[in-house]
């Protein structure tokens, strides 16, 4: 390894966490709009596809003993049951990310983001909360960061600095000489 190499910092797994109704996805998008590099992963889910929902982009549509090879294998990072469905985040494709040097930008509620964050300690937990929400201590001390979701605008460029100092750059050239 070069010391260009050492220089760079590892990419790293954000996860964005709130109340629900805090936008986390909304948010998400606008980030990676104006942040190309940055990945969202592709949850898993046994629910059948909503209108306009397109199967391997938003959502991998599983049958029930697919998520239950998935589990067994421990293929998700995490998952959970809601309502009649299961739902979880494929640990394949943020492993890729990041050793490509991508940053990884995945939006969950606050007990999945505690479950990662107990799988993979060095994810950093940000938490996107509305003007009025006060966590409580647990919370705060589980997350690295607090944005406030005053207005959309503010909170994006927030996060895109924030993850723009989170992944690999191309190494450059050395002067020659």
């Amino acid at each position: 390894m070069s010391t260009d190499d050492e220089a760079r910092p590892a990419a790293r797994l954000t996860v964005l966490t709130g109340p629900s109704g805090a936008g986390r996805g909304s948010v998400v998008e606008q980030v990676r709009a104006r942040l190309p590099s940055v990945w969202r992963p592709v949850p898993a889910t046994t629910r059948a596809p909503a209108p306009g929902e397109l199967p391997g982009i938003d959502r991998l549509f599983l049958d029930p003993a697919a998520f239950d090879r998935m589990i067994a294998a421990d293929e998700l990072l995490e998952w959970c049951r809601i309502g009649p469905y299961r739902h979880g985040v494929p640990r394949a494709g943020i492993r890729d990310r990041l050793a490509e040097g991508r940053p990884v930008l995945l939006p969950l509620d606050l007990p999945g983001a505690l479950a990662v964050r107990a799988v993979l300690p060095d994810a950093q937990l940000v938490l996107l909360a509305p003007p009025s929400y006060r966590p409580d201590p647990a919370v705060s001390a589980a997350v690295a960061h607090a944005v406030w979701h005053d207005r959309t605008e503010r909170v994006v460029e927030e996060l895109v600095g924030l993850l723009g100092s989170s992944f690999l750059a191309p190494a450059q050239p050395r002067p020659s000489g």
